[in-house]
Formats: structure tokens, C-alpha cells, sequence
């Protein structure tokens, strides 16, 4: 029998869009009023599916819908999908930063949650000061806090700093010494978000060392969301894929960071969508990738085509715009990046359309995903992360009858060989 120390229950989370509560009078007193004769809530009945790229029609959505899943002790859980898709939300609900609309979470143990930098730290106090609060706020006597503060502040490398408030730490440092804090005063259950990126690659080292030593050594709980796949793979052992706000896939780590890599789409659509940053004036419509001709699925070594069709109104010379996209593989590495900047022209275009070719493509067979960003007179216009991945399909990159294993080289190159006597 598993030694089970976290179960959801039939999680479900619903907001109303644009408004905080339910919005409107006759709303509340219909919900209470069903309530007082024993009936369910009507507002339960109706919503949309937590899609955040599509226009919807009610002013319901659900976040998450029908969630349940068990955790064993020492598990690590990774928690993947695309942004928007649930994970912060279901977190949240699981640490009781929030409440969901129906369902239970059953828990044994204490929860500890990272889940934004600098959450429940006091921008006034110092950091010694804020390890004791964070402490307290996670049940622990002053004894116990202090028995750990030396350990907690050297893993934080914030030291020299450590009597100071926390207002003046950089966003790293916060969350340097927020985790130390999580890690350090043995929580049954560690809770983290995508909060670890915001690290440098030393400390990101070191906190993925010590949740393997959490779960492994010390049979402790971890529940882990990031978008990097390397860091999920090295890390955890079994995976839930998220998607619009219900469970997609469940299984190995392995099996789901495939099912995860390989819901991609030739086609995008962002006329609605939400999550970007920027003013707007200049903005993406929808995307297009495509191989040799526009229903062909990349190949390596085969032309390579990303369409752009831009939301221009005011319509704006393109060549003043600043348009820079970059391509990451799998695991959140960078891999490829471009930019308008780097191609200089004399003429004018006016219109809505930039095409990206790539007479060659030379990235090997896997998914990549894809960030763009645009500019226009040092102003953002439009930011969005992971916009959007693409798949491609192995190919004969030197016409040699032979494909390049993808652990041997993601980026290919020309080059020849002399023999010389």
C-alpha cells in the first residue's frame, strides 16, 4: 500500500471574468437563495473551458475543472503545462492561498509554498528578521528557527546582506533566501512554482540538489511546476500535464514530458489573447510554420518559413519596427536567436505580414519553442513568452544517407573535411 500524503478530490476552481465576486446583486441573492433550500449553486452549471487564447461568450470560466490525484510520501511530482493552463491556480488551492469552488485536498503534514518571489516577506524587515516570520507563518516555534538559521542563511548565499531589508534585495535574492527558508525548516510537503527561474544557474543548481536530497534522503513530499523540462526530468518522478484547466496525462516523467512536447499545432491565433506583455500599438494576429510548401511540417535541412500577421491599425512603416524572436529547445535552453536589427534596408513596407526564411534549417529533429518580441522607439508593443512551438522532423542535413542523433548535436553546420598527404 502507498503511503499516501496528499489526495485532491474532485478540484474544481471558477472565477467570473473582470469582476471580483460574483458582480452583480441579483447574482448574490440567486446563490443564496438556492443555498437556503439545499440546492447547488447555479453558477456552477455554466462557464468555459480555461482556454485563454480564445474569445469566450460567458462572463464564467474554469480554471480548473474536475482535478484528482494522489501523492505518495518522498514523491516528486512535476506539474507541467502551457502558461495559463492551470498550474499556479491548482498550487495555490493545494497550499489554501486559496479556496476551491468544490472538491477537497486531503493533507498529512505540514505544507511549506514557494510559489511567487518574495511572497510573505515583509519588504521592511531584514532577512533575518523575515526568516523568523516565514517560519512562524509555517507553524514552527522560535527554538526550532533558530536551531536552522545558520544553515538556512549560508544555502541562501545572502549572507553579507542577511541584516538587511529585504526591499533592497534583487528579485534573485529573495527568492534565494525564501527557498532556503521552505527547504530548511522540514516542511512534509514542498510546494514550488516556476519561482526557481528566477535564480542564476549556480543557486538553481544547488535547490534542485537539495529537493533530491528532500525527497530522497529525507522521504520528504515535493509538488514542482517549471517550464524547464531539464530541470523536471532531473528532478522528478512522475508528471501530470496540465491542459485548459484540466489533467491531460498522467504517468512517468519521461512519458509526459513527450505528451507535453508534442501537442504543437502548425497554426496559431493570438487576436484574444491574453497573456503578453506591451502597449499594443504593434501586436501578433496569428503565426504560421511551415516546411518546404505551407501543409509540410519542418524538416532539418529543408527550408523553414515562420509567417507573422501583425495587428498594425496605425498602420506603421514595418521597418521601424524591432521585431527579435528567440528559439528554445526542449529543456529552456536558447538556442537560436534573431532579430530585425540585424538586416539592415532602405525601403518602406506598410502592411501587416513578416516572414522569417531559413533557406537551410539546421536545428535537428525534436520541438522548439518560440518567444517573440517587438519594439517600436524603445517601447515594448508586444512581449509573450513560449508563444508558440514548432516540431521538426529528421532530415538528411549533409546528404549522406544519415541523420544526426539528437543527443549528439541539436545544431547542425556546413563544413568539410581536407585530406591532405
Amino acid at each position: 500500500m502507498k503511503d499516501i500524503i496528499l489526495k485532491a478530490e474532485n478540484i474544481s476552481k471558477q472565477y467570473r471574468l473582470g469582476q471580483v465576486g460574483t458582480g452583480t446583486l441579483s447574482h448574490d441573492l440567486n446563490r443564496w437563495w438556492c443555498q437556503l433550500r439545499g440546492k447547488e449553486d447555479p453558477y456552477l452549471k455554466i462557464g468555459e473551458t480555461n482556454d485563454r487564447s480564445t474569445k469566450g461568450e460567458s462572463d464564467y470560466v474554469w480554471a480548473l475543472q474536475d482535478i484528482n490525484f494522489e501523492v505518495a510520501r518522498g514523491e516528486v511530482l512535476g506539474i507541467i503545462g502551457k502558461n495559463g493552463a492551470g498550474k499556479s491556480t491548482l498550487l495555490k488551492i493545494l497550499s489554501k492561498v486559496t479556496a476551491p469552488t468544490t472538491g477537497s485536498i486531503k493533507s498529512r503534514g505540514r505544507i511549506a509554498s514557494l510559489l511567487e518571489v518574495g511572497t510573505g516577506f515583509n519588504g521592511e524587515m531584514t532577512g533575518r528578521e523575515n526568516i523568523f516570520l516565514n517560519g512562524a507563518i509555517l507553524g514552527m516555534t522560535k527554538k526550532e528557527i533558530a536551531s536552522k538559521l545558520d544553515e538556512i542563511i549560508a544555502f541562501s548565499g545572502c549572507e553579507r546582506y542577511i541584516d538587511t531589508p529585504v526591499k533592497r534585495y534583487s528579485s534573485g535574492m529573495t527568492v534565494r533566501l525564501a527557498f532556503a527558508v521552505a527547504a530548511f525548516l522540514e516542511p512534509e510537503i514542498l510546494v514550488i512554482d516556476e519561482v526557481l527561474a528566477v535564480g542564476d544557474a549556480e543557486f538553481q543548481k544547488k535547490a534542485i540538489g537539495k529537493m533530491q536530497d528532500i525527497s530522497r534522503g529525507e522521504g520528504r513530499t515535493v509538488l514542482f511546476v517549471s517550464h524547464n523540462m531539464a530541470a523536471v526530468q532531473a528532478l522528478c518522478t512522475r508528471g501530470i500535464v496540465m491542459k485548459n484547466g484540466s489533467i491531460d496525462f498522467v504517468g512517468g516523467i519521461e512519458d509526459c514530458t513527450q505528451h507535453y512536447l508534442n501537442d504543437s499545432s502548425l497554426n496559431y491565433e493570438f487576436e484574444d489573447f491574453q497573456d503578453r506583455v506591451g502597449s499594443g500599438l504593434v501586436k501578433i494576429k496569428a503565426v504560421k510554420t511551415y516546411g518546404v510548401d505551407e501543409d509540410v511540417i519542418p524538416q532539418t535541412g529543408k527550408p523553414f518559413t515562420m509567417e507573422f500577421i501583425l495587428d498594425n491599425p496605425k498602420n506603421i512603416d514595418l521597418t521601424k519596427i524591432l521585431f527579435d524572436l528567440r528559439i528554445d529547445d526542449n529543456m529552456g535552453q536558447r538556442i537560436v536567436w534573431m532579430s530585425t536589427s540585424l538586416l539592415e534596408t532602405s525601403d518602406h513596407f506598410f502592411g501587416d505580414k513578416l516572414v522569417f526564411k531559413i533557406k537551410k534549417l539546421n536545428l535537428n529533429e525534436g520541438t522548439y519553442y518560440v518567444t517573440t518580441h517587438i519594439m517600436i522607439d524603445n517601447v515594448v508593443t508586444d512581449w509573450i513568452q513560449n508563444a508558440f512551438s514548432f516540431k521538426i522532423d529528421k532530415g538528411d542535413y549533409y546528404g549522406s544517407g544519415r541523420n544526426i542523433p539528437t543527443k549528439q548535436s541539436k545544431f547542425l553546420i556546413d563544413f568539410k573535411v581536407e585530406y591532405d598527404n
